[in-house]
């Protein structure tokens, strides 16, 4: 049988600088699709966050949106995956795999399936009845979405494609669901979204008492049943790409 090379893991973050995080991911997948870092898998605790997406820029409520996260205590942000506002506080856990691919289109469908796959997995092992799936009316709504019994979003999951790399994007709000659901009532309100404010929630409230820590390990042990993950640091390289780009992150408004 041939042995599976490792995935590096890399675990770094900053939480008080939302927008760097975000740049870093962008980094990774640029660097990744140059052939100039391996695959990767990072996984990260975020600062309180409203991401918002491209659609969200073109709307005419946009400025006022930003002004509403920050009220909350939420950083604003553009992030480059994903549809309609999302928000997570520091409560929550990012999981992201950055891979090389040689064709563009061809396996999108199928990464989507893995990883959510994967956070099902993870979530049901602690304890939720965790199933992929959109709920109707559920903010940032998307087809592999992950839930608590088909009530409460869980998970967002989104994915980036570039010339050969692609990046997948999931972010677990783990607790602060009432946090979450107050951001996003003012932030949707200011946009024009519709949308269902019962569908927002967090792990916790599913499964009380459990933590960020939990969930991390849960991801980790069952990533690395399919492949041996290496922790590792990020090289300067990457970080000073991410530097570079974090302005894309920064929305004006």
């Amino acid at each position: 049988m041939e042995k599976i090379p490792p995935v590096r893991l890399l675990e770094e973050s900053t939480p008080g600088d939302p927008s760097l995080d975000l740049a870093v991911s962008h980094a990774l997948l640029r660097r990744v699709a140059a052939r100039e870092a391996p695959a990767t898998v990072r996984l990260y605790r975020p600062g309180p966050t409203v991401a918002f997406g491209r659609l969200d820029a073109l709307l005419d409520g946009f400025g006022d949106a930003i002004e509403a996260a920050r009220a909350h205590g939420f950083t604003p942000v553009l992030r480059s995956v994903g549809g309609h506002a999302a928000a997570y506080t520091s409560e929550a856990i990012v999981y992201e795999e950055i891979t090389p691919q040689e064709r563009l289109a061809v396996e999108v469908r199928e990464r989507f399936e893995d990883v959510s796959g994967l956070l099902v997995a993870a979530l049901v092992s602690l304890g939720a009845d965790a199933r992929v799936g959109e709920i109707p009316g559920e903010y940032c709504p998307g087809e592999f979405s992950v839930n608590a019994g088909g009530n409460v979003k869980l998970v967002g999951v989104a994915q980036r494609v570039v010339a050969r790399a692609a990046l997948v994007s999931a972010v677990v709000v783990v607790r602060d669901g009432e946090r979450v659901r107050a951001v996003l009532r003012d932030v949707n309100a200011r946009l024009g979204v519709e949308w269902e404010p019962r569908t927002a929630g967090a792990l916790a409230d599913v499964v009380p008492g459990v933590d960020v820590a939990a969930v991390r390990d849960a991801l980790v042990a069952h990533r690395a049943r399919a492949v041996p993950l290496q922790p590792a640091s990020l090289d300067a390289d990457t970080l000073a790409l991410a530097r570079e780009l974090e302005e894309r992150r920064r929305p004006s408004g």
